[in-house]
């Protein structure tokens, strides 16, 4: 890999790895945006909110739960079995396990350990979690690529798993206690919005797989000093929706800029984006210049299934990609982070 400094960051371009395979583990229980505006008829009456803002407004018309008792782990898991069916790549010859995944059940041992012995991985299979909020997929993308160009491991999976019924359950009950408040209600909007759902992908050596999707190279970009805009935990999230949005279309700007200094990124044929509305796909296309018509979309169905977002959409839209397209995946993740990554189909 070859990386140039750009303000403290990188552009930085991959030599020999590609994509192999995809995993999309979808949850099977169908919440729709209808379920969550009966669920808050008398608040939203209460506070003088109308009822059709996660559709309307988000464009979000439902999201999907795991059933009790499958954890984020399982559902990594599942994905990442898929993605390994789906490559031919024997488990033993994975050598590097990244699990993404914002949801965790506990602090420790890593979610990765759960994972790796799930899916029976190799003792000689390096294996950790790589965690930053939205973009955490994206960065073990990079991080993969990395270790494959330097000839450290032939083969990395990485997997994300993520679950909102906990905390979308705790938050209707909070806000249908009569002491909740209009703001209440709009701080809690996004996470009313997220979704639930596994992504894996399996990444190897372009020279060994030419079926493979070449990683070109990306850039990413960090604007810190909005940390504080969207906090949460599995109980809660409390988000400032509209200095989010700002924010992260400023950040997803600044990122685009400074790729256009070495990539020609303004006529790819597909851009996917971070799942999270229809508001954000809107700015991002605009501040961007990119056709919409060119962004792949999963959260009307789906919501933001944080970091699965984007292995989860791209795995989407593949079917509909051909030999030699060029394909742009960019994350954003609170905090803020930003990446983008070209990939050659």
């Amino acid at each position: 890999m070859r990386a140039t400094p750009r303000g403290g960051n990188a552009v930085y371009h991959y030599s020999d790895t590609a994509v192999l395979s995809f995993g999309v583990a979808e949850a099977p229980i169908v919440v729709t945006s209808d379920d969550f505006d009966s669920a808050l008829t008398e608040t939203l009456d209460r506070v003088g909110l109308r009822a059709g803002m996660l559709e309307g407004l988000a464009g979000i018309r439902a999201r999907r739960w795991w059933p009790e008792g499958v954890s984020f782990a399982d559902a990594a898991a599942a994905a990442g079995r898929l993605a390994l069916e789906s490559s031919g790549v024997r488990h033993a010859d994975i050598g590097l396990l990244i699990d993404t995944s914002v949801c965790r059940d506990h602090l420790e041992p890593s979610a990765a350990v759960d994972v790796h012995h799930q899916l029976g991985l190799s003792t000689s299979c390096l294996n950790f979690d790589l965690a930053n909020a939205c973009l955490g997929f994206v960065n073990g993308m990079q991080l993969a690529a990395t270790m494959i160009d330097a000839g450290q491991i032939d083969y990395a999976l990485i997997v994300d798993g993520e679950g909102s019924r906990r905390t979308q359950e705790g938050t209707i009950r909070r806000l249908q206690d009569p002491s909740a408040t209009r703001q209440d209600v709009l701080d809690n909007f996004a996470t009313l919005t997220l979704g639930s759902g596994g992504a894996a992908m399996v990444l190897g050596r372009a020279s060994d797989h030419p079926e493979g999707h070449r990683f070109v190279g990306g850039v990413s970009r960090a604007a810190t000093e909005h940390n504080k805009l969207c906090i949460g935990d599995l109980d809660r999230m409390i988000t400032d929706s509209n200095g989010l949005l700002r924010a992260g279309v400023e950040l997803a700007g600044d990122t685009w800029d400074a790729a256009r200094e070495v990539f020609d990124w303004d006529n790819l044929d597909a851009y996917v984006i971070h799942q999270v509305s229809k508001v954000h796909t809107a700015a991002i296309t605009e501040r961007l210049g990119i056709d919409i018509a060119k962004v792949p979309v999963t959260f009307p169905d789906l919501g933001n299934i944080g970091p699965a977002s984007v292995p989860t959409t791209l795995a989407h839209a593949a079917p509909g990609f051909t030999r030699g397209q060029r394909i742009a995946c960019m994350g954003i993740g609170s905090g803020l982070n930003s990446a983008v990554i070209e990939i050659d189909w």
